[in-house]
């Protein structure tokens, strides 16, 4: 399984964070990105989101699936989109 947030959709509730912070985490900027769960900061050198949109998509370990999905049917910017790899 893979996710990913539309930026331009999120609300900026943290929701998502509360729910799965292995998965999901809030930038500086008020919006919810994703990250690797390797990854602990989700950010790149510059201290920006390395994944953003479609094209950042996040690897989701089956012991989380379920902590993602229930992210997404929460989500009330409806923003967190989930893909079987």
């Amino acid at each position: 399984m893979k996710v990913w947030i539309d930026q331009d959709l999120c609300t900026g509730g943290g929701l998502c964070v509360e729910i799965c912070p292995k998965i999901f985490y809030m930038h500086e900027d008020g919006l919810a990105y994703v990250k690797e769960t390797d990854d602990p900061t989700g950010l790149d050198d510059d201290g920006q989101p390395n994944r953003k949109m479609a094209e950042g998509t996040a690897n989701v370990p089956d012991k989380l699936a379920s902590d993602v999905i229930e992210a997404a049917e929460e989500c009330p910017g409806e923003c967190i989109f989930i893909s079987e790899s």
